[in-house]
């Protein structure tokens, strides 16, 4: 059993590594310099990738030996399945607000786009009023809110320290774009965890089936990008 949740803490390891290392801007402009034919469908290989490397380490999660180390019980049970659905339904939700195409990388694809950059304007979904990532915030109720066996908690601690940090990488990102108008969002609303004494002010929440957009002129580093989770 030993033996299997240090292969398991190796194989997410490598993979939250990779993950970010094909994600980040120093990557996507090599492979620019390198390879410009390449970029259009930098994001949507980047996507499939990801799909496709995400089988062994979710393999050897749950067929980790081992017996459940806590279950759900009574209205226990009942309460976590209605948060995981929540957060299920809160990712669908959220998602309306992002431009899909761009997201996965079929518009860049259809489009021959050779920028590297996230090309879609920041915007804000309600549910950056009141954290800044909240597909990352659903994704910790989802995993929390599951029965553990010695692999799925593994993994649960793995993932969580990879969304915090994960986050913290996506937001340099985001403030080389954005500059001084996602600093001062920064400021306003948590990273992960909701607080309700620190939301975007009702004035600036998105209008139903529309997203809101930070007040402020654009940094001179980048005027477009996508408010990633």
């Amino acid at each position: 059993m030993e033996r299997h949740l240090l292969l398991l803490a190796a194989a997410w390891t490598l993979y939250f590594l990779l993950h970010s290392l094909l994600a980040s801007l120093q990557v996507k402009r090599r492979v620019a310099r390198r390879w410009p034919r390449a970029v259009p469908a930098y994001r949507l290989l980047y996507n499939a990738l990801a799909l496709l490397l995400l089988i062994p380490p979710l393999y050897l999660t749950y067929t980790a030996p081992g017996d459940y180390l806590w279950r759900w019980e009574g209205p226990a049970r009942w309460l976590s399945n209605a948060l995981a659905l929540l957060a299920l339904a809160g990712f669908f939700w959220t998602g309306r607000h992002y431009d899909l195409g761009e997201f996965i990388g079929l518009r860049q694809w259809r489009s021959h786009e050779q920028r590297v950059e996230d090309q879609e304007r920041l915007h804000l979904s309600p549910l950056h009023h009141y954290v800044r990532h909240p597909w990352y915030s659903l994704g910790l109720v989802l995993i929390w809110t599951r029965e553990m066996t010695p692999g799925l908690l593994l993994a649960a601690l793995l993932a969580t320290l990879y969304l915090f940090a994960g986050s913290r990488l996506e937001e340099r990102k985001l403030l080389i774009y954005h500059g001084e108008r996602y600093r001062r969002y920064q400021e306003r609303v948590p990273g992960l965890i909701p607080r309700p004494w620190r939301r975007l002010p009702p004035d600036r929440a998105a209008a139903p089936g529309r997203a809101g957009t930070l007040h402020g002129k654009p940094s001179s580093n980048r005027q477009n990008s996508r408010c990633q989770d």
